[in-house]
């Protein structure tokens, strides 16, 4: 019985201070922004999810829309804002937004770029520490995705 008390003592130290040594760890700040008008690439690792390259295994598929520019843009900003995200910049079609986990407070930033002919907005979410996120950037995408879309059926009716 004492030995499990221990272990479980030792789990909650070791915890503790694997907390404390990610909220201290200085957080990387990826190349944000435009590359020869597209949304920058994902690097090397499975931290990274992009619309704009078609040709990886960090490719996902633009958010897309059936109203006009503006209206899904106003969407798109109310999604992100109510899904936890944090609105850093937003100019000319571009915004950049951060989303921070509960538990270890990592940062993930998120990048969308409006299309307007092509009624697409595209999407580029990475983490800024680590090599892998558990698919954390892909799912939030879809999440976005799921919420710009259901948000327009239920503003159509």
């Amino acid at each position: 019985m004492k030995t499990t008390i221990y272990w479980f003592i030792a789990f909650i130290l070791a915890l503790g201070l694997l907390t404390i040594a990610v909220a201290l760890f200085p957080k990387g700040q990826a190349k944000l922004g435009f590359m020869n008008g597209k949304l920058g690439p994902c690097p090397n690792t499975p931290n990274c999810v992009c619309s704009e390259e078609s040709s990886t295994t960090s490719y996902i598929e633009p958010l897309s829309f059936s109203d006009t520019a503006d209206d899904a843009w106003q969407r798109l900003k109310q999604v992100v804002v109510s899904s936890g995200g944090s609105i850093q910049t937003e100019e000319n079609g571009y915004l950049w937004v951060s989303f921070t986990t509960k538990w270890l407070r990592f940062v993930d930033d998120v990048e969308l770029r409006m299309d307007a002919k092509s009624h697409i907005i595209h999407v580029r979410s990475a983490s800024r520490l680590g090599r892998s996120d558990f698919g954390v950037n892909r799912k939030r995408v879809e999440m976005l995705r799921l919420m710009l879309n259901g948000s327009s059926a239920v503003n159509s009716q």
